[in-house]
């Protein structure tokens, strides 16, 4: 029967009480109205049920904490106290201090439920001992309380928008050597000698011109290589993003709080 802070069990229980918040009360005897202490925190157990009042007795005893059990107390929210009911100095001075951070074991429990107890022989066992044993200890009924709020708890599912990465998306020139083909053409002189049909014929003087110094002039020419660069477009880039939408399930576990009605042989209607 592990116990609990409701603020641990519970971090935001603040929210759904609507202000009213047990923390902070003061507490008072029922029978002679005198303030005994303040309500410091709450104890519940695994399933949520307030067990205990965590008492700090600094109007009785200085410095000294002690647990009331919910069953013995009357919560007043309209007056902003607790009362604890049938408690005396006696049982206040007899009970166990409550250090923070420590574990309540069964031993421990026993000791304060030991002051509480009437005389009245119990025979319990720590290991089938629940607190609907002793519902005078544990129980919450509607004299004592004015108003008992059972809660729960429901999941909220939320988008959280987030960057996962990025894309870095750009461009960079490289070169390389290509070879391109181009055909030139040279010109240059071929000499051939023939030999005349006529060869040896005399002929006449007026044709027999003789002269000195006569030249013929060829001129040659020869294509060279001439490169230069064009820059043409070759390919488009277009750049988007796509969005893919999906639907993710996911779980967790989620209390709600159950009422006990505990009345033996009395007839009990809810409306």
């Amino acid at each position: 029967m592990a116990l609990h802070r409701l603020a641990d069990l519970a971090p935001n229980y603040r929210e759904t009480i609507q202000g009213n918040d047990i923390q902070g009360l003061g507490v008072y005897t029922d029978r002679t109205d005198e303030k005994i202490g303040t309500v410091t925190d709450v104890l519940v157990d695994e399933e949520g049920h307030f067990r205990y009042l965590v008492v700090d007795l600094g109007f009785w005893i200085f410095g000294k904490k002690v647990l009331l059990p919910v069953g013995r107390s009357r919560i007043d929210h309209d007056a902003g106290r607790v009362y604890a009911i049938g408690m005396t100095r006696e049982q206040a001075e007899n009970l166990p201090e409550f250090e923070e951070g420590r574990t309540l074991d069964y031993d421990y429990e026993e000791q304060v439920r030991g002051v509480y107890r009437d005389t009245t022989p119990h025979t319990y066992n720590r290991d089938t001992y629940t607190y609907e044993h002793e519902p005078s200890l544990y129980k919450l009924n509607q004299q004592d309380h004015q108003t008992l709020r059972l809660y729960e708890e429901r999941l909220i599912g939320e988008k959280v928008r987030q960057k996962t990465g990025e894309v870095v998306i750009g461009k960079h020139v490289e070169s390389e050597t290509v070879q391109v083909s181009v055909p030139i053409e040279k010109e240059h002189v071929v000499i051939e000698r023939v030999t005349p049909t006529d060869v040896g014929q005399v002929v006449p003087p007026s044709e027999a011109n003789f002269r000195e110094g006569e030249v013929a002039r060829i001129e040659i020419y020869e294509e060279t290589p001439e490169v230069r660069k064009e820059a043409f477009l070759r390919e488009e880039i277009k750049i988007d993003k796509v969005v893919e939408q999906e639907t993710v399930e996911t779980q967790d576990t989620v209390r709600h709080e159950e009422l006990d009605v505990n009345a033996p042989n009395l007839r009990v209607e809810e409306r």
